[in-house]
């Protein structure tokens, strides 16, 4: 099994096994159930995406929680400009603020003071109307704890 090469050099052949087909236990493409299956995966995954609205947001858990060098007065100042139906009360040294109609309110926003501003926790119960919506809420918090 020796060969010769042109420079004088000689390499020995080494018998190569097969490659064998990507791997079996996947499938293989030329398989006609195989090709189905590739063909429907695209359409299975848009009938999924057009049923669901997004990840659910767990109630529990606050929408936004962060700090700011702003006072609890200068963001609830701020907030009551930008957003409609905003009612503000003072619950010990915090500021709790209603977003949203009396009845069925968007958001609560609790801001407390710290030695250097603010933090601000906003939370948006279960089943809570969109008004206004997260992405507008989300902007006029970042606008008034800047």
């Amino acid at each position: 099994m020796d060969s010769w090469r042109p420079n004088g050099d000689f390499v020995a052949e080494h018998p190569v096994p097969p490659v064998p087909l990507f791997p079996q236990l996947i499938g293989n493409t030329d398989d006609p159930i195989m090709k189905k299956l590739l063909l429907l995966a695209p359409a299975a995954l848009a009938l999924a995406a057009c049923g669901s609205s997004g990840p659910a947001r767990d109630a529990s858990q606050p929408m936004v929680f962060v700090t700011s060098q702003r006072t609890p007065s200068y963001i609830t100042e701020c907030l009551e400009s930008r957003l409609s139906r905003v009612h503000a009360s003072s619950v010990g040294g915090a500021t709790e603020l209603a977003v949203g109609s009396g009845s069925d309110t968007a958001y609560f926003v609790t801001l407390t003071p710290v030695s250097a501003g603010s933090v601000i926790k906003v939370m948006r119960p279960a089943n809570a109307p969109d008004d206004p919506p997260e992405p507008e809420m989300r902007f006029d918090i970042a606008r008034c704890a800047t």
